[in-house]
C-alpha cells in the first residue's frame, strides 16, 4: 500500500533518512519506535506528502485514502464536537454537506424555478448518503466520543469550550470515523485515561485497515501492532511481531554483532601483530605483504550503536513515621458535584497505592488533599510525624521559569551543590553536554517532566505523590523512572494510565466508584486477576 524506495532526508546538517526502505502492506499494524529526534514525525509528513525526500521515492498506491493524526490539531471552534467529528468522516461528510445544501435550496421561495433540478439531485444526493451510511453517522461519532469518554452534554457542547487534550481527543475521533485504507497516528495514547486508551486498543486491535503509529505506552503497543518498524541511525529496520518480542529481537542481534566485532578484532590484533613482527625481515616479505592485502579486503564489523540508557538511583530517603497521612471524615465538593462524603483512609509507611476511577471520580482531587494543595469542606487530613512529601502534579511543568536553563533551575533550587553533582543530575535525566543550557521555555513536554522530576528526586522525600508522572515520558526514561522506583524506599501514592508503571510500582489499589473508596491489598495485576478488568468503567 505505502512503500518508501531508498529515500533520504536531510534538515540542514543533519542527516534523518540515509538510503531507507521500508514498507506498510494492507493489514499490518506497525510500531514505528526510535529514540526521540530520531525522525518519526518526519517519516509521517514524507507520507502525508507535506515534505519530499531529497532523494527515493514514496510510493503510495492509487486510490488509497489515508488519515493522519498528530499532536498539533488546530483551531476548533463554533460547532459540537459531534458535528466536529462528522465533518472529517471523508467522502460521506461532503455528501452530507451538499445534501444540507439542497435541503435549505428546497426551502428557499427565491428558487423555486429551479425545484425540478433541486429535487432531482436532492434525491440522486441522498441515495448516494444512504449508501454511503450517512444516516447512521451521528449515532457512529456519537459511539467513538463515548469510547474516548465525551458525556452527552460535551458531545453537544461548543468544541471551542473544551481543553487541549480533549480537542485532541475530537480530532482522534474524526480519523477513527473517516475509517480510512490507512491509519498514521501520532501518539494518539497521549491526553486519554485508562478507560479510553483501552477502548482506543480494542477500537484497533479490530480496524481491519493499515496502521502506522507511535507510542510510548508499550502496553498499548503490545496488544495491537504486528510489526516493529525502528529508526536508528537513519535507517529503517523491520521486525515482525509486538513490541516485547522486537525488544528481544533487538538484544539478540546487538548481542551478536558484538560477539562478531571482537572476533573480527582478535582476529585483525594477530595479523597487524603479524606484520608488525615480520615486517622487516626479507625472508617473510611475501607472507607480510599477502597479509596486507587480506587486511585490506576484509568488510569491517562495526560495532553495535550504543544506546544511551539512562540511569537514576535515590540516595536513601530519611525513615518517616508508620502513619504516613490520614484522611478521617472528609467531604469534598466541587459546587453542586459531590466527589467524596465521610471519607477515611490511612496509607502505611512502604505502601504504593495507585488511585484508579473513571474520569471525574476525583482522582487528583485525593492527591490534592493529601498534598494539602486543597482543603477538604469538613474533615481532618493529617501527616504523619518526619514524612517529607514531594508532589508531581500537572500544573508543576507550567511553573517553570521560561527564562532560566536546565542548569540554573537545578542550581537555583540546590545552591549548596557542587556543580560536578547537578551535571550529574542533568546527565541521569537525560540532559547531557550542551543540553543543560537550554531555556525551559523551549523544552518539549517530555523534557520538562524530567526536570521536574529531577528536581524533586534529587534530595528525596519519603513520601512521593505523583499525578501522571509517565504523561510526556518516552519509553526509555519510563523504564528508567520504573527501575529506581523499584529500589526506592519510601511511600507512594500516584495516579497514571500506564499499565506497565502500574502493574512494577503498585502494592496496593484504592479505586474510586460512586459507591465510595474500594481497598485492594495487592498491586494493580492482582486486581485486574480479582476483578476481570483492567480499569473501573470497563463492566458498566
Amino acid at each position: 500500500m505505502i512503500r518508501l524506495d531508498t529515500i533520504s532526508k536531510h534538515n540542514g546538517h543533519r542527516v534523518i533518512f540515509i538510503d531507507a526502505s521500508a514498507s506498510l502492506q494492507k493489514g499490518e499494524k506497525i510500531g514505528l519506535v526510535g529514540p526521540n529526534g530520531a525522525g518519526k514525525t518526519t517519516l509521517f509528513r514524507l507520507i502525508t506528502g507535506e515534505e519530499e525526500p531529497d532523494e527515493g521515492h514514496v510510493l503510495i498506491d492509487r486510490g488509497i485514502t489515508i488519515g493522519f493524526f498528530n499532536q498539533d490539531v488546530g483551531e476548533m471552534a463554533g460547532r459540537s464536537a459531534v458535528a466536529e467529528v462528522m465533518n472529517g468522516a471523508g467522502p460521506i461528510a461532503e455528501v452530507g454537506a451538499e445534501l444540507a445544501e439542497l435541503e435549505a435550496a428546497m426551502a428557499d421561495p427565491e428558487r423555486l424555478d429551479e425545484l425540478d433540478t433541486i429535487l432531482e439531485r436532492f434525491g440522486e444526493v441522498q441515495a448516494r448518503f444512504e449508501e454511503l451510511g450517512g444516516y447512521a453517522l451521528d449515532g457512529r461519532a456519537r459511539e467513538v466520543l463515548h469510547g474516548l469518554g465525551f458525556s452527552q452534554e460535551m458531545m453537544d457542547g461548543d468544541v471551542g469550550r473544551l481543553s487541549g487534550g480533549w480537542k485532541m481527543r475530537v480530532a482522534l475521533a474524526r480519523i477513527l470515523l473517516m475509517k480510512p485504507d490507512v491509519m498514521l497516528l501520532d501518539e494518539p495514547s497521549n491526553h486519554l485515561d485508562l478507560e479510553s486508551l483501552i477502548w482506543l486498543e480494542q477500537f484497533l486491535a479490530g480496524y481491519d485497515g493499515a496502521l502506522l503509529m507511535t507510542s510510548h505506552d508499550r502496553a498499548f503497543m503490545n496488544r495491537i501492532i504486528n510489526k516493529v518498524i525502528e529508526i536508528d541511525g537513519g535507517v529503517l529496520s523491520s521486525f515482525s511481531g509486538d513490541y516485547e518480542f522486537y525488544e528481544q529481537q533487538r538484544a539478540l542481534s546487538e548481542k551478536q554483532q558484538q560477539a562478531q566485532f571482537e572476533r573480527q578484532q582478535a582476529m585483525l590484533a594477530k595479523e597487524v601483530a603479524f606484520i608488525e613482527r615480520f615486517k622487516a625481515r626479507a625472508s617473510h616479505a611475501a607472507q607480510v605483504q599477502s597479509r596486507v592485502k587480506k587486511l585490506d579486503k576484509i568488510d569491517r564489523v562495526e560495532p553495535p550503536k550504543r544506546r544511551q540508557t539512562l540511569t537514576f538511583t535515590f540516595p536513601p530517603a530519611p525513615r518517616s513515621g508508620d502513619a504516613v497521612v490520614s484522611l478521617r471524615g472528609v467531604d469534598k465538593a466541587y459546587g453542586s458535584r459531590v466527589i467524596y462524603k465521610d471519607l477515611d483512609l490511612l496509607i502505611r509507611r512502604q505502601e504504593r497505592c495507585c488511585v484508579l476511577g473513571i474520569n471525574g471520580a476525583g482522582k487528583s482531587t485525593l492527591l490534592k488533599l493529601v498534598t494539602g494543595s486543597t482543603e477538604p469542606d469538613a474533615g481532618m487530613v493529617t501527616l504523619g510525624g518526619s514524612v517529607k512529601m514531594g508532589y508531581f502534579a500537572q500544573h508543576a511543568m507550567d511553573l517553570l521559569d521560561g527564562d532560566r536553563t536546565i542548569f540554573e533551575t537545578l542550581n537555583d533550587t540546590f545552591p549548596l551543590a557542587a556543580q560536578g553533582s547537578l551535571r550529574s543530575l542533568a546527565g541521569s535525566f537525560g540532559f547531557s553536554g550542551d543540553d543543560i543550557d537550554k531555556v525551559c521555555r523551549v523544552l518539549s513536554g517530555g523534557e520538562k517532566a524530567r526536570l521536574v522530576l529531577a528536581l524533586m528526586l534529587y534530595d528525596p522525600p519519603n513520601f512521593l505523590v505523583l499525578d501522571e508522572p509517565t504523561n510526556h515520558l518516552d519509553i526509555a526514561t519510563k523504564e528508567m523512572l520504573i527501575t529506581a522506583l523499584a529500589d526506592y524506599e519510601g511511600t507512594m501514592l500516584f495516579v497514571s494510565h500506564d499499565r506497565h508503571f502500574l502493574a512494577a510500582l503498585s502494592n496496593r489499589v484504592l479505586e474510586l466508584t460512586p459507591q465510595g473508596l474500594h481497598r485492594y491489598d495487592g498491586g494493580y495485576t492482582e486486581y485486574v486477576a480479582r476483578t476481570g478488568r483492567e480499569a473501573p468503567g470497563l463492566h458498566e
